[in-house]
């Protein structure tokens, strides 16, 4: 430990990952020394993404270790805090990677987490209640699906995890005490979100509002409810159509997963008329509502991340029905196929492409700064916090003046690109 840290190299390193960020510091000081400083002395020798099969490897190599339940979400929770430090250092420290390397990183790791999660609370279940099987006596399967930046790929600091439960049908138990398979389902839904701990602030917190009838509804769905909701006919209101767009399976049983994949084709794409008034209307009440008085949001604000991912969202439900590329919950893959099909003007489509990664990288690094998920609010320019950002940002290292003024421009170019482009789309309908 000592000889790391005479190394001058080391001092330059940690000047670099905590002189901006108190919430790094603080995962930090949170993790055990022992394991701390491996992860800092050997963070160059291992890639950013080492792959689901590594992770998995990994963290089953460690779960082994535990006695039981109690102990293996311990072993669990401190392998993905580990892992998501290691991830952060690397994208911190090496402006080379990518914004779409590190959601990829980020992504791989909550996907193994979410299945491992899964198999360990099944298991738990099926020993107190025995295996759910299905009415004609068949094992009832379960499929977990993302929403939101998971669904995409898309995670970044701070994302929500945000999950969709759905079982195959109605049945009951083979135990000694069964139970109906509503019951099994629905158990095992609210063990895996309270198996997963969000380590502060929301960081790598489940959120399951996005289910149906939201927080009123049950955790866990069949199919055929499922499918019922989300339907021409159903109760879905308009922006939960929309939503679904970002749904991809992500852990549980794969046939499962791809019929609810299949069913989410058939609605959102399906042809059905979209109203856009009313989509519009809900994004400028975002702008009014959520957004204090002279200050600016990077997601909510005009301009706003927002503005992009909604515009492809709209356009996607709009033609998809005609386009099978645009079926993706992907909004980089989105935007290239609405190029390539020429629905979205080449000048349009590079502003968004800028701007997409840009605030992206933006509302990272104002997380990164405070270590909170939630507020997107930009500090004043003349405050130390928007010089932090300008540095996490990598503008005027040396010369801070510079780079926050460098930063402030960067940030009204493209806001400003992304408004006028949204009301050239859509302010004539």
């Amino acid at each position: 430990m000592i000889s790391f840290l005479k190394k001058r190299e080391t001092l330059h390193l940690l000047a670099r990952l905590f002189g901006t960020s108190d919430f790094l510091w603080e995962d930090f000081l949170r993790i055990q020394f022992e394991n701390l400083l491996p992860l800092l002395d050997q963070y160059k020798g291992k890639k950013l993404r080492i792959g689901k099969e590594a992770l998995r490897r990994g963290l089953r190599r460690e779960l082994r270790e535990g006695t039981g339940l109690e102990e293996q979400k311990r072993i669990l929770n401190e392998y993905k805090d580990r892992e998501l430090f290691r991830i952060d250092i690397k994208h911190l420290l090496e402006p080379s990677l990518t914004l779409t390397d590190f959601s990829q990183a980020l992504t791989d790791l909550a996907e193994v987490v979410i299945e491992e999660t899964y198999l360990l609370c099944r298991a738990d279940l099926v020993k107190r209640y025995g295996a759910p099987r299905l009415e004609n006596r068949r094992p009832a399967s379960f499929a977990i699906c993302g929403l939101g930046k998971l669904g995409g790929a898309e995670l970044g600091y701070a994302s929500d995890i945000e999950l969709l439960f759905v079982y195959e049908g109605p049945g009951q138990t083979d135990g000694r005490e069964p139970i109906d398979n509503r019951f099994f389902f629905e158990k095992l839904a609210q063990q895996m979100t309270h198996f997963i701990t969000a380590k502060q602030e929301g960081i790598f917190h489940i959120d399951t509002r996005l289910r149906p009838h939201g927080n009123a509804g049950v955790l866990a769905n069949p199919l055929a409810q499922l499918t019922a909701y989300y339907a021409p006919t159903g109760e879905a209101a308009p922006f939960e159509r929309q939503a679904l767009i970002k749904l991809r399976s992500v852990a549980g049983d794969e046939a499962l997963g791809r019929k609810v994949e299949a069913h989410r084709d058939r609605f959102v794409y399906g042809g059905a008329p979209w109203d856009l008034k009313t989509a519009l209307a809900l994004r400028e009440r975002q702008r009014n509502e959520l957004v204090p008085k002279g200050k600016v949001n990077v997601k909510y604000s005009a301009g706003g991340l927002l503005d992009i991912e909604y515009a492809v969202q709209y356009l996607q439900i709009v033609h998809g029905h005609r386009h099978p590329a645009l079926r993706t919950p992907h909004t980089l893959a989105a935007l290239e196929a609405l190029r390539r099909l020429k629905i979205l003007p080449k000048e349009i489509w590079i502003d968004f492409q800028a701007g997409y990664l840009f605030l992206r990288s933006l509302i990272d690094a104002l997380r990164i700064v405070r270590g909170h998920a939630k507020d997107l609010i930009l500090p004043d320019v003349r405050t130390e916090e928007f010089t932090f950002l300008a540095r996490r940002m990598g503008y005027g290292q040396r010369d801070w003046e510079r780079g926050r003024k460098e930063l402030e421009e960067e940030i009204q170019h493209h806001m400003r690109r992304v408004q006028v482009d949204f009301v050239r789309l859509f302010e004539g309908e």
